[in-house]
């Protein structure tokens, strides 16, 4: 069907603070606060040190209100949180991950939907990430060193709240604070994965300035409610990549700021179309947990700067099947008809490909799905030799002969082939854009994680490249 693909390159950027949102870069003083409103609750500041011992305690805050949410790192090499609300001051501690067994380059402080954590870097910060032999440290780079979830104490995502944010710092010690500089700004990411090219309505790859768009899920220092969605451009030939943008998303009959991912970008005549999925706040712990689909459009300039959303519900049809949620779109707009490739879950966590179709994107049908996968995701839609297929990925937990591969499909979901291609960890997506020498590029990701043991699942992954 198509050559074998092999691995050409990794990239791993990791930026606590986002480069394009910086809102304060000044030398580290014994202390200080600026304003800094922000859209949406993904904000970082980061305080890089110079080499060498220090007596006291440097905290790191974000203020609001009467919320008070501060990261420290003393002497000692001890690292913690302290969250004050509602009148109560609270201490978090990690007893196994808390402490550095040598002194830190730099010390983070990040929100990440309800989620606070503090982090130690432990290299400098222009050495890329690698694998460290001391499992407790991690990758070579930032380690998350402690994390408590917000949910029952603030309402982070409150649009007031955020907006009234201001970043700061405070150093607490007899002598002068140590040598450095403090930056602020909205958080980046921990590592790339669910990503997809930037198209026209029409499936093609849409290029700016003749670079490959792509959206991806930037990870954050936890599970899916600590990841967003951002924009990035790939140089094809050195194939270096760019962070261009994040994008938030406002839900209907919901207040607040969400940071929604696994997210489709479809430029449609002049505006954008946006369809992401609910990942934002789910909860697998939650008896009533679900996924939706919701829908942007706008004609803002979404390949710069960061963005929030308005959206609504895009009903993604499930006929008779059972379902408790659908994530993964995919739009394709063929002469009068729209195609959308998307998953769909008989329970958490077994999962299928689904298509549906229709004369517009608010009259959608159920035209084909396969509910006999229990582990297939990344649906996909590409024209391949003058015909629509349906590229997915099957999982390490599908079925015997559904595993570990990448299915072609066509548009009623029946296997005609297959791709050749190294199957990486995690379920990585098969998002493949044809090459000006006639071959193809394949542009996905993996599962290696990110930040230590302590974040767990979610930190994943590199973006790797591949091609025939």
């Amino acid at each position: 069907m198509l050559p074998r693909f092999e691995v050409v390159a990794r990239r791993r950027p990791v930026d606590l603070v986002c480069p394009g949102s910086v809102v304060l870069d000044q030398p580290l003083t014994a202390g200080g606060r600026t304003p800094t409103p922000h859209p949406a609750p993904y904000a970082a500041v980061v305080a890089d040190l110079d080499p060498g011992p220090f007596d006291g305690r440097l905290e790191l805050e974000l203020v609001s209100g009467d919320v008070r949410l501060a990261g420290w790192y003393d002497g000692s090499g001890a690292l913690g949180l302290t969250v004050t609300a509602g009148g109560r001051t609270s201490i978090h501690r990690s007893r196994r991950h808390g402490r550095v067994p040598h002194p830190a380059a730099g010390v983070g402080l990040t929100l990440t939907g309800t989620h606070l954590t503090v982090l130690s870097r432990d290299e400098s910060p222009d050495r890329s990430p690698g694998r460290d032999p001391d499992p407790d440290r991690g990758p070579v780079g930032w380690t998350v060193r402690g994390r408590v979830d917000l949910r029952d104490r603030v309402d982070t995502r409150d649009e007031a709240w955020l907006a009234a944010l201001t970043t700061g710092h405070r150093w607490v010690g007899s002598g002068a604070p140590p040598g450095g500089r403090l930056r602020a700004g909205g958080f980046g990411q921990l590592g790339l994965r669910d990503v997809r090219v930037v198209t026209a309505a029409d499936g093609s790859p849409y290029r700016d300035d003749g670079r490959l768009l792509l959206t991806a899920t930037s990870a954050g220092p936890g599970f899916f409610d600590t990841a967003h969605t951002s924009v990035w451009a790939l140089d094809t030939d050195s194939l270096d990549v760019e962070h261009r943008a994040d994008l938030f998303f406002r839900r209907p009959g919901r207040p607040g700021v969400f940071g929604d991912h696994a997210t489709h970008l479809v430029r449609d005549g002049d505006r954008w179309l946006v369809a992401t999925s609910t990942w934002g706040d789910f909860d697998p712990g939650r008896p009533d947990a679900t996924v939706a689909v919701t829908l942007a459009v706008t004609d803002a300039d979404l390949l710069t700067g960061r963005h929030v959303l308005d959206t609504r519900p895009l009903a993604l049809p499930t006929g008779d099947l059972r379902s408790v949620g659908v994530w993964d779109p995919h739009l394709v707009r063929e002469r009068d008809r729209w195609l959308v490739g998307f998953v769909s879950a008989r329970r958490f966590f077994r999962f299928h490909p689904a298509l549906a179709e229709g004369p517009s994107l608010d009259a959608l049908a159920l035209r084909a799905a396969d509910p006999g996968r229990i582990a297939t995701e990344g649906t996909t839609l590409l024209r391949l030799d003058g015909d629509w297929r349906v590229l997915a990925s099957d999982g390490r937990d599908g079925r015997r002969g559904q595993r570990r591969g990448y299915p072609v499909l066509d548009l009623d979901l029946t296997p005609v082939g297959a791709l050749d291609a190294p199957y990486l960890t995690n379920i990585p997506w098969p998002t493949l854009v044809p090459a000006d020498d006639g071959g193809w590029l394949m542009v996905t990701f993996d599962g290696t994680p990110y930040g230590g043991p302590l974040p767990g699942y979610g930190t994943h992954g590199d973006l790797v490249l591949l091609r025939t």
